[in-house]
């Protein structure tokens, strides 16, 4: 069983950077799918963009702790043992497990619980967790009566039922429809004054309406770090795509493979 930790030992805390990478190297598999990144995040929406194969999710995966790098530096708030930054994370992975079984308050608790959250916390951690994504309704529902959007939103709730210092989201979008997708940028942004949140997308929309900057990956690499304006100005109307953001995601990708 977790040991049950007190508030001051998982609240708040100021970090220079909350996830600082420099020539982080991680396998999926036999394949080297992050090959020498380097970034420094700190509070903050980051858009993590890239085409299928990039190397998103195992990047995700490393943040998270759940894969182990094989080269590079990671450092995670401040140099923290892993145990310890895992109680102030967040993480909603692209496909995630769950017991079909549980409601969605039982779900969200028992995520709670594994954080080592304060027993007399998480009541009121959990409803919260699950207003903010709109499931106040369906919290005592069984997650196997739920639709696939809604079940997502169930895994958003666990992902932030413990106000985390670090938010990794992996396709957070998928199975949501404009309104709830709309609710959920609206959602990023509260995060975005103390948390460093990190979206991994294929979604540029996404990306434009809720993210401060944009980390580009293409074959394991970085491929451009900035601002949304900074990635929309680096496309021209030769480019593919119907709105500037798509037109300098196109073009960087490009220069990026040599093109």
């Amino acid at each position: 069983m977790p040991r049950m930790v007190s508030a001051a030992e998982i609240a708040p805390t100021t970090y220079p950077h909350q996830i600082h990478a420099q020539g982080l190297r991680v396998r999926a598999g036999r394949r080297m799918a992050v090959d020498g990144v380097d970034l420094s995040l700190t509070t903050g929406v980051h858009g993590l963009l890239g085409p299928n194969g990039a190397g998103k999710t195992t990047l995700i995966r490393a943040l998270a702790t759940v894969l182990r790098p094989a080269g590079g530096e990671l450092d995670l708030l401040g140099g923290a043992d892993p145990r310890a930054v895992r109680r102030r994370l967040g993480y909603l992975p692209q496909e995630f497990g769950h017991y079909r079984r549980f409601t969605v308050r039982e779900f969200v608790e028992y995520m709670a619980w594994l954080k080592e959250m304060p027993k007399a916390d998480l009541p009121g951690a959990v409803q919260r967790a699950i207003e903010r994504v709109g499931l106040t309704d369906r919290a005592d529902d069984k997650l196997k009566t739920l639709s696939g959007g809604m079940v997502r939103r169930a895994g958003i709730a666990q992902a932030i039922v413990n106000d985390p210092a670090i938010l990794l989201l992996d396709e957070p979008t998928a199975g949501l429809d404009p309104t709830q997708r709309m609710d959920f940028r609206r959602l990023l942004r509260e995060f975005a004054g103390d948390t460093c949140v990190v979206v991994s997308t294929h979604l540029v929309e996404d990306v434009a309406a809720a993210c401060t900057d944009v980390v580009l990956l293409d074959a394991g690499k970085v491929v451009f770090q900035g601002a949304s304006a900074e990635l929309a100005a680096a496309g021209t109307d030769a480019d593919a795509g119907d709105s500037p953001m798509e037109r300098g995601y196109s073009a960087l990708l490009a220069r990026g493979a040599g093109r």
